[in-house]
């Protein structure tokens, strides 16, 4: 199965991004070419449509706006610095397996958190991936007549101050934390991507039929 492409869009406003994707998703669907989307976004919260705001710590004080979105999950941030994927893939096509999709984003991140020598790992029970009890990565996706929209958000800069006015996930107590804290440096988002795109590559590849 051909790998799909990979394109870095830079940073882009979160309704913009949210037409591109449903425009990729139309064409999924109409031509069965998928694509996977790199980028970061103005700092801004989405929340899964259907979940209650608790994991919101005052709806009236964000410093950001918010948006329902079709995704599973609770509240989570995005901003500058934070790299943003959305895989619009044909979920049909590449063994029909929500849960083996959520797994193959997972390796994703620890695949690019391994080539900088840091050890992340699964939580039982959650979606995401962490840096022994601190999250690093977070993942939620919608899927329309089997195509993905959404996907993950890989913490990259120290600073990223929207975490603080929600409950993260809805997981109370959860500790955030970046590469560049984990590094105990500044990384640079470019070299991120370029890490990204060669881990998105290669997972793809490995597998010959193209099933996650």
């Amino acid at each position: 199965m051909k790998i799909p492409a990979i394109e870095w869009l830079g940073r882009v406003p979160y309704e913009e991004a949210l037409l591109i994707q449903e425009q990729l998703v139309r064409s999924v669907l109409a031509t069965g070419t998928e694509k996977i989307l790199l980028l970061e976004h103005h700092s801004v919260y989405t929340i899964g449509r259907t979940q209650d705001e608790s994991s919101l710590v005052d709806r009236n004080k964000l410093s950001f706006p918010i948006h329902r979105i079709n995704r599973g999950g609770q509240a989570t941030y995005h901003g500058p610095g934070q790299l943003v994927c959305y895989p619009i893939l044909n979920i049909a096509t590449r063994g029909r397996d929500l849960h083996r999709y959520l797994r193959f984003l997972e390796e994703v991140n620890l695949a690019v958190l391994w080539e900088y020598g840091i050890r992340g790992c699964r939580r039982e029970g959650l979606t995401g991936v962490w840096v022994e009890n601190r999250k690093i990565a977070s993942i939620g996706v919608g899927i329309r007549r089997w195509v993905s929209m959404h996907g993950f958000a890989l913490n990259v800069a120290k600073s990223l101050p929207g975490f603080s006015e929600i409950i993260p996930c809805g997981i109370a107590g959860v500790a955030i934390t970046s590469l560049s804290a984990e590094m105990g440096h500044d990384v640079a988002l470019c070299d991120v991507v370029g890490t990204t795109k060669k881990v998105l590559a290669h997972l793809l590849k490995v597998s010959a039929d193209g099933s996650f």
